[in-house]
């Protein structure tokens, strides 16, 4: 027999003698079916045995009635086992099947499934709120704090909300969370105090005060984890928490997000216009990143470069880089660079050889011999020469000798060479002053071996002292006058 049978069995009071045999019949079967949980004051529905469409529904008819009137989980258990049983009772069913050709057709099996399945849902609502889900709540609460960018302000306000948390937290689990033990009102200023004042800060990481928020949460979650609420018997205290904690989530989606900020918002945030005393161009922006390029502020350049998207602004920026050569060399400044000259952009290398930046070598490497792009080729070996990267020597000399690198082309990677200053450029030099048939080049290798300044390279050079061309004579008059005066008595 069915539980819901058992149920109605249990509270009949009949003491009829016929029905006897039936009511052990009844409680036999309730045992084998497993029937769960205290059932509700009312009398539990019966379903037929020889179920119908009609009565299944007047069946799920009083579940529902029942769900309505359901105050506790054991009354929720009752609802789901009678919602079993519904089941069965539709599948046993001898119900008439749709016609598969009428897609109207009415289909009295799939609608009891469908009554069964909302029901289900509405009672899986009417659950809880447990403590875990208050738990989980307060862990999403510090997943937001950790995963978004504050601004100074939002910090302050989030602090705010933990803060208000957890006394409300205390309030309703007064013996598991001790707010007076809980600090989650660490702001950015007293962060910054408490740098200020220790004298081993500067050995250490600065402290975030995130961090101690997201730690004060996770207190008083542990706290509520160890009160093991009832969902019955707690029911008052979890609805306070959970109110608690809507609090906190609202308060966390108010607070100052960096991403709600405009553009010129968050370069003020940042201090970009601190450095302003008065305006002298226009935009301001333009004054500030002046003002930014002269005191070294690597850091604020590339918060322009970032934020302002307009291209005189970009183009300001990086110039400024290239103005301030080493002096603008920094980790994040090379990294920006690199980037943009993985893409080709000219500007960016010309920069990187401004800066003297290694790190670029590898990259500007592949580029040598790109004889389809010849502004490519000049931008990368002046780069690769004011590097000073002797790892590109070879594909320079290899370039200056190519047939396919333009003429115009070729004097720039003699000159990197001598800007390069390795000593394995002398003979691929050597011979192109000896035999090349464009004068510009061979001066360009004359001017390359003076760079380099071995003796063996100056007599190379000097050799053409008497030269036809005016520019390779020259080149080689500069160089015996460097050997004259190397060999001037002291």
């Amino acid at each position: 027999m069915d539980y819901a049978r058992s149920l109605w069995c249990m509270s009949n009071g009949d003491d009829d003698p016929a029905d006897a045999s039936e009511e052990a019949d009844a409680a036999d079967d309730a045992e084998e079916a497993g029937g769960a949980g205290e059932s509700t004051d009312a009398a539990a529905p019966t379903l037929p045995d020889e179920a119908t469409e009609e009565s299944l529904d007047e069946y799920l008819d009083e579940i529902a009635a029942l769900l309505d009137d359901a105050e506790t989980e054991a009354d929720l258990d009752d609802v789901d086992a009678l919602l079993d049983d519904a089941e069965s009772g539709i599948e046993a069913a001898d119900l008439p099947e749709p016609d598969e050709d009428d897609e109207d057709a009415d289909d009295p099996r799939g609608d009891l499934e469908d009554r069964v399945a909302e029901l289900r849902d509405a009672a899986e609502e009417a659950r809880g709120p447990y403590g875990e889900d208050v738990v989980d709540a307060i862990e999403s609460a510090g997943a937001t704090l950790e995963d978004t960018e504050w601004t100074v302000a939002g910090i302050d306000d989030a602090a705010a909300a933990v803060a208000a948390f957890v006394e409300a937290a205390a309030d309703a689990v007064d013996d598991e969370v001790d707010a007076d033990e809980i600090e989650p009102d660490s702001t950015v200023a007293d962060v910054a105090d408490d740098s200020a004042s220790d004298d081993e800060a500067e050995d250490e990481e600065e402290a975030d005060p995130v961090d101690a928020l997201v730690a004060a949460l996770d207190a008083v979650a542990a706290g509520v984890a160890e009160a093991d609420l009832d969902p019955d018997d707690d029911a008052e205290t979890i609805a306070a928490l959970v109110e608690a904690t809507d609090d906190l989530e609202a308060a966390l989606e108010d607070a100052e997000e960096w991403d709600d900020l405009e553009t010129h918002e968050q370069l003020r945030a940042e201090g970009f216009y601190d450095v302003l005393g008065h305006y002298k161009d226009f935009p301001v922006e333009w004054s500030a990143l002046k003002e930014h390029e002269a005191r070294g502020n690597v850091d604020m350049i590339l918060l322009a470069l970032d934020s302002l998207t307009s291209d005189f602004m970009e183009r300001h920026c990086l110039e400024a880089f290239e103005r301030m050569g080493k002096r603008g060399k920094t980790e994040a400044s090379v990294e920006e660079l690199l980037g943009r000259a993985e893409k080709r952009d000219q500007f960016s290398i010309r920069i990187l050889g401004k800066m003297a930046a290694e790190e670029a070598t590898e990259t500007l490497v592949e580029y040598v011999p790109e004889s389809s792009n010849p502004q490519l080729q000049k931008a990368t070996f002046k780069a690769l020469g004011e590097i000073g990267a002797a790892e590109a020597v070879q594909p320079l000399a290899d370039a200056l000798v190519d047939d396919d690198t333009e003429e115009l082309v070729r004097p720039h990677a003699a000159r990197a060479l001598g800007l390069v200053g390795d000593t394995r450029a002398i003979d691929p030099l050597a011979d192109v002053l000896a035999d090349d048939e464009s004068d510009d080049v061979r001066a360009a290798a004359g001017w390359a071996l003076r760079q380099i300044g071995t003796r063996d390279a100056l007599e190379t050079v000097a050799d053409y002292a008497d030269e036809h061309s005016f520019i390779v004579s020259t080149e080689g008059e500069k160089a015996q006058r460097s050997l004259d005066a190397a060999s001037a008595p002291a």
